[in-house]
């Protein structure tokens, strides 16, 4: 692994670089573009998922993209946002935009709440402010199983995970739906799935979102059943002139679904942010 010394942005740096902050949270840095664009993964924390769509376009597009791996040891958005402040301050970076999607969507909104300071905006994907019913039946369910100490199958965690984070529209396509179980059973077999990891209660932060005083979209999956796009659509009217846009035809996962489509609607808003001297100091 290639060490990374924070500091200013520099143009002529390697396409792809690796890291590890002080904490010991592994990062990379993608392309070579001088504003950076931070990129936080759900539950299961792998970086790499944003590697096939985003990541390209956003490198095409002159922007230098982090990732990283956050992993079980973020069981919430408390913790998660705790490991994001840390990397950005390792970092020593302007304020930055901030992408999150599910629980890293949840550790942005709490970001921003605690250290506005770090971010200059934030697009928030799949996410919500509060608990509902059929979200606090998944989890008392996902409790129980592990309580039970009994994991299901590999083939029955991918069939869960299939019917969780996909759209029907996708689902109706058999090749694409086998390729999809192929993906989820790999990710169930090496532990990488988060469908057997008992998620920890959300609370109801819709009040306290009247704080936010930063640029934000929020993006909705239409067929999302794990963050209904109601949901998503509460944050956006919290959060005083906050934009909400919705994917039709996306599940959970529409970042992966409807990729073209979603990569636009961040790239539009990315292009609404005021850029920052990369060579500028942290605001304290």
């Amino acid at each position: 692994m290639t060490a990374h010394r924070p500091g200013p942005l520099r143009r002529g740096c390697e396409a792809r670089t690796t890291g590890r902050t002080p904490a010991g949270t592994a990062y990379t840095l993608h392309g070579t573009g001088e504003l950076p664009v931070l990129l936080v993964a759900g539950a299961g924390g792998g970086g790499r998922i944003w590697e096939q769509h985003q990541v390209p376009a956003l490198t095409a597009a002159g922007r230098l993209v982090v990732t990283f791996d956050h992993g079980p040891a973020a069981t919430g958005p408390h913790e998660l946002a705790f490991i994001i402040r840390e990397l950005l301050e390792a970092l020593a970076w302007p304020a930055c935009p901030l992408v999150g999607h599910s629980l890293g969507a949840l550790a942005v909104q709490e970001l921003l709440l605690t250290d506005p300071r770090l971010a200059s905006g934030a697009l928030l994907a799949a996410t919500r402010g509060r608990p509902d019913a059929v979200g606090e039946a998944l989890a008392r369910a996902e409790a129980a199983s592990a309580a039970s100490g009994v994991r299901p199958p590999p083939e029955y965690e991918a069939f869960v995970s299939l019917t969780h984070n996909l759209s029907p529209r996708t689902l109706a396509d058999e090749a694409t739906t086998a390729q999809w179980l192929d993906l989820f059973e790999i990710a169930a077999l090496t532990g990488v799935s988060a469908a057997h990891r008992p998620a920890p209660p959300v609370r109801d932060r819709l009040a306290d979102y009247g704080r936010i005083r930063l640029p934000v979209l929020v993006l909705g999956f239409a067929d999302d059943v794990l963050a209904p796009a109601p949901l998503g659509r509460e944050v956006a009217r919290a959060i005083p002139g906050a934009h909400y846009a919705e994917l039709p035809d996306a599940g959970h996962l529409g970042f992966l679904e409807r990729p073209e489509a979603f990569n636009a609607l961040l790239l539009d808003f990315l292009a609404t942010l005021s850029p920052t001297d990369p060579g500028a100091p942290r605001v304290a």
